[in-house]
């Protein structure tokens, strides 16, 4: 029940007259709020306090007021962990170890996004903006600056009441700040004020609300935000909910809002931070009407010092009202000058001028807004709550692009019902997005964790969406007008990662760039959710191989481009509704690349007017269009870019293994084309002093440089009109100019023959020959100490693994540029040579490389860079087809030769603090001291002499996580072999036995500073022997595909994967990943197995793989004997997801008493799995199947396997309804 007298929300403006009516500002008389009053209710308020409480039991009014909240408890009486929708509890948020999140900034395909993140300090929200930090609305902070400022600087809310005693006749007063820092619970302190009010944090996945339970005052206040969901303009929306939980009405006058916004004004964040003061003079209020209730807050001018002046038209806007389910409500006055509330307390700590004056005062009273920062709270002077009623403050926060804009989204906000529709929206929507993992066990901290999961996930990576034809059942490879949009991504910037610069469009079908590795390892399985992807993600990966076998560093949203105008003009005017808007769209769609939310905004910028139907006016647009991938080279060529790809094609052919020489051999795929060239060793060794400086070293240094000539050839692509590069530009050509491309199985040959090229000087590990190192990217100095990696080579032994039994199986041959077999036959005769030489390894391997080898591996790395010198700018256009049977070959004898070096690998081992090398744990680094060289005669660009390497010995590095992690993947038919490393890496210094979990790496201590940066950090923080999850979870995902079932489980349930650790260590909610947590290497023991780094982890992309694992199996769809389609689901499912003593939910039945747990396949399909006992289902077919249609029919398929037809239908969701498994 809202505290409304007259249903339309003025009754805060109620009077002396009684009648509830507005009253205009200017008219108002001075309410009974002076200094005066207010001395008199604070002395009331303290007498009467002493009177009511002074024979109460301490606590005894919160603890009665937390009982009649009914808030969600377990069986024990203590507070849930979820509530009934499904969102995560953090009891005593405020008084708790400090974490840092955000609302995922997803407002529909036809919305647009505001970012925002919060903290569990204060009111929550510590910043929030739109596009990026450079434009926000409250200032972006990193985390430790959040925690302090964000109870001051943001959200804040100031009450002032007066309660009539319903039996003593008595009033009292009080006036309280819900959520400030002074009422925060000091947990460690067992003589705390027990009165000190309750506070709750409830965290969903578009949502996040902070409740305070006043006992003492009888006051409940929550707020609740959620980002806008589904309109054309972009919005973060608050709702404030004041409940009176007392016995006797009570009057209230409020302030509620912003301590600071800032104005629009071009990019600020820069400016905030660095001349915070001087920009305030551009500042200024402006409002969209005569009244107090649209100020729109904006700067005069951009503040950039040259010729050409903008003027600042775009502004931020504050609109509030009290909500109303069935009366358009009234929207309540702006507070927007902070000194008013403020006063002279210029800590914001106190509201100082609020203290010496009433709300009504101030409204009275002239506000400024020129020269300063401003504020925006809504002010409500006077209603009156009788006991058990409540009422809700709506705040809109947004951008408008001119102030004209305020009041027509003015008229939207404040129709009936319309924040509460919206707030259900915006659930609903992450609900449909997030459809194709819904899972249902007995336990909903997992159920809740794994969709979680999949939208971090999909954010990372971006969700992907069909579009174009989106209404038929086929495949993007099946048709041409089918398109995949990876739409809502976004790279992992935010207040813990502040290093990272976001950004999120506010345009329909919102996305953001992403780096490489986090884009192509979240993608990993969008397949298996969405089988009309098809090989999408597989073909704009594998065309990002460059030919020097290096790929680009971000990731970008395709681009669409029609280059017929004729197709484009007969597409304009099927979706617009006139001649001349048909005209401007159809240049629009044919003068370069476009992306949908682009065309959206230009409707709107250029006055075309479309069809009101959305779908309707960009889905044939899209289905016309072709789609090119794009990409930005960045910095550096990281070493494992290319790790994810077999991951990627296996996940493909999990799906669609019927598909798979079609793939590979009958698509033809670009070369992309960066602006850097990498070095060759004669100008990136380089003779430099030692760290002491005492002696000379080799390091290797700026390996790569921006090429100038490359960027010159560029030149030829941009547009005259627009002044930028065209999509082409970003493509390998011929020397005739066209784009040169080969089949995926050339390129994955060709990456394979490069990276074999780039094995050390023992053949052991990748060289790190780019610039960059792989995974572990913290390894920064690794590239400088001639590093190399295992990691790579365990993927590369896996990448030529598959390149050959895809040519033994389809016996086809393989089309390679001329240039690239010009290297090959030079490594085939080095490899020649090393045999004729005799060469073998002696029983005990010295440091130092054996001269054979040397000359090897100098012959090998010149054919290389030769090879790179060769088609640095073009490839010739000439090809060498190489037959199945020579492909097979020659990668037979590269694989020998890696698998050499892996055995070479196992017995240098690892080397570091305790660690003899005696662990038998596979290495992960290494890296080459230059023993002798000459001088080659050059220097680099400041000066340094830069040498030739005549000599080399090896350096070994502690254990790392990975190392294990990717050797197991090259064993998992080896059952034998996974127990021996699962045991051995139990028993070694990679476990952290007090959290029963993995760190990254073994002990550094006593490694230098020159490997890089995690050797800066304290143990146990960041990349330093912490629990970096997104390894630990590639850990587990190998030991649940080696089915090492007890093992994984017990890891799992015993605190290692979520939702299963202890939410008081971990301190953030339980569904919800972070990067790292700190280990018990860490020198502070409270902060051990704590969580840093908010979500968007790689994590999230291994668990969903494990989650795969859990409830579909490996590959559900495979080809029989006679190479048919068959589909088989395989679950690995412990009891305790159908029954387990700990939860406090009861387990599922079906109608004859069998255990179930239910699913979500494809989205659509509803998949049940009936198990008698409850037992665990560890890797077992199900004994029979029932298959429901659409339509109603029904098939029983006895037997572990569904046959072709049907098997079909179900990847093609072609009527199908559920499946129900039997074991």
């Amino acid at each position: 029940m809202t505290g409304n007298s007259n249903g339309n929300g003025a009754s805060y403006q109620k009077e002396g007259n009684g009648n509830g009516s507005y009253e205009p500002i200017g008219n108002s008389s001075p309410s009974g709020g002076s200094k005066k009053w207010l001395i008199a209710a604070v002395l009331v308020a303290v007498g009467v306090a002493g009177l009511f409480f002074t024979h109460k039991t301490p606590g005894a009014a919160t603890d009665a007021a937390v009982a009649k909240a009914a808030l969600p408890t377990s069986k024990s009486g203590k507070l849930k962990l979820f509530d009934s929708t499904g969102r995560f509890l953090l009891e005593d948020y405020d008084a708790k170890s400090t974490f840092a999140s955000f609302l995922p900034s997803v407002a529909g395909y036809f919305g647009k996004p505001v970012w925002s993140f919060y903290v569990n300090r204060g009111q929550a929200i510590a910043t929030f903006g739109t596009l990026s930090k450079d434009f926000p609305i409250l200032e972006f902070n990193p985390a430790n600056k959040a925690y302090q400022l964000t109870p001051f600087i943001g959200f804040r809310t100031f009450v002032r009441g007066t309660r009539v005693g319903a039996s003593t006749g008595l009033s009292t007063s009080f006036q309280v700040e819900p959520f400030a820092p002074a009422g925060s619970r000091n947990l460690e302190d067992e003589n705390d004020d027990p009165d000190k009010p309750k506070r709750i944090m409830y965290v969903g996945t578009n949502e996040v609300e902070v409740q305070e339970i006043d006992g003492v005052n009888g006051l409940t206040t929550n707020v609740k935000y959620f980002t806008l969901p589904e309109e054309d303009f972009a919005a973060l929306v608050r709702r404030t909910t004041f409940a009176n939980t007392g016995t006797a009405a009570v009057e209230l006058e409020i302030l509620d809002g912003l301590a600071k916004i800032e104005p629009s004004g071009g990019k600020l964040d820069w400016g905030l931070k660095q001349m915070g003061r001087t920009l305030e003079g551009w500042m200024g209020v402006y409002h969209a009407d005569d009244t107090l209730t649209k100020p729109f807050f904006k700067m005069s001018t951009e503040t950039s010092d040259t010729a050409k002046v903008v003027i600042e038209q775009h502004g931020h806007y504050c609109l509030s009202f009290i909500e109303s389910a069935d009366e358009t409500a009234t929207l309540l006055p702006i507070v927007f000058d902070k000194d008013k509330v403020f006063g002279k307390s210029t800590s914001l700590q106190q509201p100082a001028g609020l203290h010496a004056s009433s709300v009504g005062e101030i409204l009275d009273n002239p506000q400024y807004g020129d020269a300063k920062t401003g504020s925006s709270f809504a002010a409500i002077r006077k209603i009156t709550l009788k006991p058990g009623e409540n009422f809700t403050v709506a705040s809109v926060y947004g951008r408008a692009d001119h102030i004209d804009e305020v009041s027509t989204i003015a008229d939207l906000v404040t129709s009936p019902s319309w924040v509460a529709d919206k707030f259900e929206r915006a659930r609903g929507l992450i609900d449909d997005l997030t459809k194709g993992v819904e899972t249902t066990t007995v336990n909903p901290l997992f159920d809740g964790a794994v969709k979680q999961m999949f939208l971090d996930n999909s954010l990372r990576g971006g969700m992907p969406t069909v579009m174009g034809d989106v209404d038929s059942d086929k495949t993007y490879d099946e048709s041409s007008e089918v398109k995949i949009f990876h739409a809502f991504s976004r790279i992992h910037g935010d207040l813990e990662r502040d290093y990272n610069s976001f950004s999120i469009t506010p345009q329909y079908f919102s996305q953001g760039p992403g780096n490489y590795r986090d884009v192509a390892q979240n993608r990993r399985n969008d397949v298996t959710f969405l089988p009309r992807l098809g090989s999408f993600n597989i073909k704009m990966f594998l065309s990002y191989i460059q030919a020097d076998g290096y790929e680009p560093m971000t990731v970008e949203a395709v681009v669409y481009v029609i280059d017929d105008p004729d197709k484009a003009m007969e597409i304009a005017e099927q979706v617009t509704t006139d001649a001349n808007s048909a005209d401007i769209l159809g240049k629009v769609l044919n003068g370069g690349p476009f992306r949908p939310g682009q065309l959206f905004a230009l409707c709107e910028q250029l006055n075309i007017n479309r069809t009101l139907d959305n779908d309707e006016f960009i889905q044939p647009i899209i289905a016309e269009a072709e789609d090119r991938a794009m990409a930005v080279f960045g910095q550096g060529y990281w070493a494992d870019h290319w790790d994810y790809y077999i991951d990627l094609i296996e996940t493909y052919l999990a799906i669609f293994p019927d598909k798979e020489e079609e793939l590979m051999f009958e698509n033809e795929l670009r070369y992309f084309f960066s602006t850097a060239t990498v070095r060759p060793r004669s100008e990136k060794y380089v003779l430099d002093y030692t760290y002491d400086g005492t002696s000379k070293h080799v390091i290797q240094l700026e390996s790569t440089y921006f090429d100038t000539e490359k960027a010159a050839e560029q030149e030829a692509f941009r547009d005259q009109n627009t002044g930028r590069l065209q999509i082409e530009a970003s493509w390998q050509r011929d020397r005739e100019g066209k784009p040169f491309k080969s089949t995926p199985i050339a390129k994955l040959f060709l990456l394979g023959a490069i990276k074999f090229a780039m094995r050390d000087a023992w053949g052991m590990g990748v060289e790190y020959e780019g610039g960059r190192p792989g995974w572990l990217d913290s390894m920064n100095g690794l590239p400088g100490m001639v590093g190399s990696g295992m990691p790579e080579t365990y993927e590369l032994y896996l990448l030529l693994q598959y390149v050959k039994s895809v040519v033994d199986k389809y016996d086809r041959h393989v089309v390679v540029p001329v240039e690239l077999a010009k290297m090959v036959a030079t490594v085939e005769e080095a490899l020649a040579t090393l045999d004729a030489a005799g060469y073998e390894d002696p029983e005990e391997l010295p440091d130092d490389v054996p001269e054979p080898l040397f000359e090897y591996w100098d012959v090998v790395a010149s054919a290389r860079e030769n090879y790179r010198n060769d088609v640095e700018y073009y490839f010739s256009g000439n090809t060498t087809s190489y037959s199945a049977k020579k492909v097979s070959k020659m990668v037979g004898k590269w694989l020998e030769e890696i698998e050499l070096g892996m055995e070479r690998a196992k017995y240098f081992g690892t080397i570091g603090y305790g660690d003899d090398g005696t662990s038998g744990i596979p290495a992960a680094f290494f890296s080459y001291d230059v023993t002798e060289w000459e001088l080659n005669g050059n220097r680099n660009d400041v000066g340094l002499p830069l040498v030739n390497a005549k000599a080399m010995t090896l350096k070994r590095f502690p254990l790392f996580l990975e190392g294990p992690v990717r050797y197991m993947k090259t064993i998992l038919d080896d059952p034998d072999a996974l127990v021996d490393v699962y045991e051995r890496v139990l028993d070694s210094g990679l476990r952290d036995r007090e959290l029963k979990m993995y760190f990254l790496s073994a002990t550094l201590k006593g490694q230098t500073y020159d490997m890089g940066r995690q050797i800066a950090f304290a143990p146990g923080w960041l990349e330093n022997q912490s629990i970096w999850m997104h390894m630990s979870y590639k850990y587990y995902l190998q030991m649940i595909r080696g089915k090492l079932y007890e093992q994984f489980f017990s890891e799992m349930k015993g605190g290692g994967i979520l939702p299963f650790m202890d939410p008081t260590v971990y301190g953030r909610p339980l569904m919800e990943c972070s990067s790292f947590i700190a280990s018990s290497a860490f020198p502070d023991p409270g902060v051990h197995g704590q969580g840093f780094l908010a979500r968007l982890s790689g994590s999230t992309a291994e668990f969903m793989d494990i989650w795969k694992h859990m409830f579909i199996g490996k590959t559900p769809f495979f080809l029989n004997d006679d190479g048919e389609l068959e589909m088989q689901l395989v679950p690995a499912l412990p009891s305790w997801l159908f029954e387990d003593e700990g939860s406090d939910h009861d387990p599922y039945f079906d109608e004859d008493g069998n255990h179930i747990v239910s699913f979500q396949l494809f989205a659509e399909i509803l998949v049940t799995y009936h198990n008698p006992g409850g037992k665990n289902i560890y890797g077992e077919p199900p004994k029979s199947y029932t298959v429901t249609m659409t339509d109603g029919s029904v098939t029983d398929v006895d037997g572990p396997t569904i046959g072709t037809e049907l098997a079909l239908k179900i990847r093609r969701l072609t009527g199908v309804e559920s499946i129900d498994a039997y074991f």
